[in-house]
């Protein structure tokens, strides 16, 4: 091969013009010969041959953009005849390399040139890497071949052994561009020409498999939906021959939830996600449990009243009507409805009943005693707008699942309490009442109460979000009202969130009001009795409601009143009464005994509490209303030497320090009050509080204690008809409280008459009703030494009487 090199000698050849299209030595091509430019070359170089030995030869050099490369092939005409299709042709085989030269004359219209031969030898043996290399390119092109089904040509491809010859035979690939033909073509190295064209099979080798494995996806994705498209209509089929069988028609297939879905009137994002479930649905065979679920979820989903609202009852005055007819007194609470009802329909006349994405809504939380008409409040409320009700119970409730709902991966999930109140409202505007709201607990599952901030609150609610619907719930247009007993047990962060109503307790005059047109006709109908049956007037229902019953609500008086029912139609019954029947006050003791609740003043002025020094009058409020709070104070005898304060009744810290604090004044200003405070010094102090199983907390009994304590050592009684409130400093000032239209109303419940109250207090009189406060004397002080004047009565005679020591 290095010999034959040497001899390479110039060449003069006529140029044969290639158009996109590239031959590399070795390469057998057909080309036609009805192209003028290769007809021409190929006359040239059999009229050349004719006085040469040898077969015709030509240079095949490629024109890309009517530009000619640099390097050609020397060709030999091998044969002339026809192609397969019967035009001329010449099968011309390529031998080596040319590096064309200058441009000269020849015999014929073809353009002749000159050229020199390429060396092209390689060392023989190969070298390793070399070795490698061929390998590697064999091991591709044989991969490639054989995805092709063209076993015959892989035979010849191992067989080649010489490098030049191996790097050339890409000629053959179709996959190559003219570009990278022509870059083989130039590159005259045979071990870098050969590194080229295994890189450039390498290259395609990759691009096919990434278009094999695309083209497989596709094709996977198409033969599934068909296959998909071909199970839903064989089990549409399946589903009308057995509706067919059980004779049921067509649109009664209870299970086509994607018709149900499609059919509802959803919000949009609801719709969305009500379809991806039914789309999991349909995927999921009848045995996976995830089936049933999605079942239960569509359900819940499709049984919700997302579109569904009442309209407003905007007949204010209607509304007023059917307020005052269902419930006596609560005035704040109807005016509170009132001015809702006036705020919703004037900001529906001038279009604003949507702003922001937020409607309406009203929380009110109603804080009161029990048997005040919380509860039974929030259905008239209801009626009076013309919306649904729905009462949701949260007396100890601790799971806060209760309130937002299950994950919907736990078993047994449910929405939680507001979603079930909004479905069975069927509206998604009712009045939904959240009844003993202040009973909430919490424990290792979760806070209710912190659950209920976003539910109350009128920023938030329109976007809530229940854990097992996972969808937006607009609660924006909802009333809530919370009913509480203890406005303390409220969460700070809770309360805040609603609009304050308190509810105190009636009055006497309203209680008698509430026993003659509500209860006694429900009781009368519950007992089988008509109204001309049996009447009860009203001195009997006063009695009741004065002396039988003593609360802020009514629900022990409906259940005096229910027992007197009771009593007349059994004695009717065993023929020992004749009806009609009329029950007056006199009859009240021989049908349900004696009355349980005499006022203090009505009994005789020895056994009254206050018959002694050293006991006083205060008032409180409980979980129960407000309530008549006796304190009782005693010296100890000298003789023990125990001195101190020895408090009693179950009191809390901040009761304790109010009596340290009163003891403390008195001791500092006995002096100028006249009273012998040396025996403060000497004697221990003794405060109880009856009904020693109630605990009792709070300052407002300041007053109180320094007056029990005060009336002990002047030895002056604590007059019977008067009652006080107020806490007491240091310097024996009397400090504002709270509460205090129930304490008014709990003194005159006991036949108090006079009343001590904070000076700081006064503004608060104007809730309490006219009524009371016509009965009752109420002195509003500023200092202990005025409560002390009014309250304990002037010594009868000069002597000190009798104090009262501890045994």
């Amino acid at each position: 091969m290095a010999a034959e090199s040497a001899a390479f000698t110039p060449l003069t050849l006529p140029v044969l013009p290639l158009d996109d299209e590239v031959v590399l030595p070795g390469m057998v091509v057909p080309l036609d010969l009805s192209d003028a430019e290769v007809r021409a070359a190929v006359e040239a170089a059999q009229a050349a041959a004719r006085s040469e030995p040898g077969k015709p030869r030509v240079l095949l050099v490629p024109r890309i953009d009517g530009a000619h490369a640099a390097t050609g092939v020397l060709g030999t005409v091998e044969q002339v005849g026809r192609l397969a299709d019967g035009d001329p042709g010449a099968l011309i085989r390529g031998r080596g390399r040319v590096r064309i030269g200058a441009g000269t004359t020849g015999p014929g219209a073809a353009l002749w040139v000159e050229g020199t031969r390429v060396d092209e030898t390689v060392p023989d043996p190969l070298p390793g890497q070399v070795a490698e290399l061929a390998k590697e390119y064999k091991a591709l092109a044989t991969a490639w071949l054989r995805k092709r089904g063209a076993w015959q040509v892989v035979d010849r491809v191992q067989a080649i052994d010489d490098v030049s010859a191996l790097a050339d035979n890409s000629g053959y690939s179709p996959f190559l561009t003219t570009e990278q033909k022509v870059e083989l073509l130039e590159t005259t190295d045979p071990v870098a020409r050969l590194k080229l064209a295994t890189q450039q099979l390498r290259d395609h080798l990759a691009e096919q498999d990434v278009a094999e494995t695309i083209a497989k996806d596709v094709q996977e994705g198409v033969d599934k939906q068909q296959r998909e498209f071909l199970l839903r209509r064989q089990l549409e089929a399946v589903r009308k021959e057995l509706r067919e069988i059980n004779g049921e028609q067509d649109g009664e297939e209870s299970d086509d939830y994607r018709a149900r879905v499609e059919a509802a009137d959803l919000p949009e994002k609801v719709r969305e996600a009500a379809l991806k479930e039914v789309d999991k649905l349909e995927r999921s065979s009848d045995q996976s449990p995830e089936g049933s679920w999605i079942r239960t979820w569509l359900d819940t989903v499709l049984e919700m009243p997302w579109s569904e609202r009442t309209e407003d009852a905007y007949d204010i005055q209607g509304a007023q009507a059917v307020l005052d007819a269902e419930h006596a007194g609560l005035e704040d609470v109807k005016e509170r409805i009132t001015e809702y009802l006036a705020v919703r329909k004037r900001r529906g006349d001038r279009g604003l009943g949507v702003v922001g994405g937020r409607r309406g809504g009203a929380v009110l939380a109603l804080v009161g005693p029990p048997g005040v008409g919380k509860t039974s409040l929030g259905e008239s409320v209801a009626h009076a707008m013309g919306r649904k009700f729905v009462r949701v119970a949260l007396g100890g409730v601790r799971d806060e699942a209760e309130i937002r709902g299950h994950r919907r991966t736990y078993v047994g999930a449910l929405p939680g309490r507001i979603v079930r109140a909004i479905k069975e409202a069927g509206s998604m505007n009712p009045v939904v009442l959240l009844d003993e709201i202040d009973k909430v607990g919490s424990d290792f599952r979760g806070d209710p109460a912190a659950a209920l901030l976003e539910v109350l609150d009128p920023a938030q609610n329109h976007t809530f979000r229940d854990h097992y619907l996972e969808v937006e719930l607009d609660l924006s247009d909802v009333v809530f009202l919370a009913t509480a007993n203890v406005l303390e047990a409220i969460p700070e962060a809770l309360l805040d969130r609603m609009e304050l109503v308190r509810l105190d307790g009636y009055t006497e005059d309203e209680k008698v009001v509430i026993a003659r047109d509500h209860l006694l006709p429900r009781q009368l109908e519950r007992a089988g009795l008509d109204a001309d049956e049996v009447t009860v007037d009203e001195g009997a229902l006063r009695k009741l409601a004065g002396e039988y019953t003593r609360e802020a609500g009514v629900r022990t008086l409906e259940r005096s009143v229910a027992r007197l029912l009771r009593k007349v139609a059994a004695q009717h019954e065993l023929g020992e009464r004749e009806l009609p029947f009329t029950v007056t006050e006199g009859d009240l003791r021989g049908l349900i005994g004696r009355p349980h609740h005499v006022p203090e003043s009505a009994q005789d002025p020895a056994e009254r509490r206050t018959a002694v020094p050293g006991v006083a009058t205060g008032l409180a409020v409980t979980g129960a209303g407000g309530d008549v709070l006796y304190v009782e104070a005693s010296l100890a005898d000298p003789e023990t030497g125990a001195a101190g304060l020895t408090l009693t009744g179950q009191l809390g810290d901040v009761m304790k320090e109010s009596a340290q604090i009163a003891l403390s004044f008195l001791r500092s200003h006995g002096a100028e009050l006249e009273l012998p405070v040396g025996d403060l010094k000497d004697r221990g102090a003794h405060i109880h509080f009856p009904a020693g199983a109630v605990p009792k907390d709070g300052p407002s009994a300041g007053v109180t204690m320094t007056t029990a304590l005060a009336s002990l050592l002047s030895g002056r009684l604590v007059r019977t008809d008067v009652a006080m409130t107020g806490e007491v400093s240091l310097t024996g000032r009397v400090l504002p409280i709270g509460g205090v239209k129930q304490k008014l109303l709990a003194a005159h419940r006991a036949g108090i008459t006079t009343v001590i109250i904070p000076k700081r207090n006064e503004p608060d009189l104007d809730d309490v009703p006219a009524q009371v406060l016509d009965k009752l004397d109420v002195h509003a002080v500023t200092d202990v030494r005025q409560v002390l004047e009014l309250a304990l009565a002037p010594a009868t005679n000069g002597a000190k009487p009798e104090v009262p020591v501890a045994a």
